[in-house]
């Protein structure tokens, strides 16, 4: 469960540096908007499937509430789900 939430993380992080880096650039400087929808409906289900997977994961492995809002948080900034993953799974720093 925790190597498909990894992955779960890194693909949503993608998916959100491809939305603001790619797909919003060619929306405003292009006119280009099908790259928006398109990026952004992949990003916003990989978000909300990151979010379902952090809870299923916080009542599974019974992390607090303060773990439970850091991967919050982190999945709101772009890149910051690789930053959790480094930080709290692969540091085991996820049971405080």
């Amino acid at each position: 469960m925790l190597k498909f939430f990894k992955i779960t993380g890194y693909l949503e992080a993608f998916s959100a540096i491809a939305l603001f880096f790619f797909a919003m650039p060619m929306k405003y400087i292009f006119d280009d908007p099908t790259w928006v929808t398109h990026t952004g409906r992949i990003h916003g289900g990989l978000f909300v499937l990151y979010m379902v997977l952090v809870y299923i994961l916080k009542e599974k492995y019974n992390w607090s509430w303060k773990i439970f809002a850091i991967f919050f948080v982190a999945s709101i900034i772009p890149g910051g789900t690789i930053w959790a993953d480094k930080r709290l799974i692969e540091g085991k720093k996820y049971n405080d």
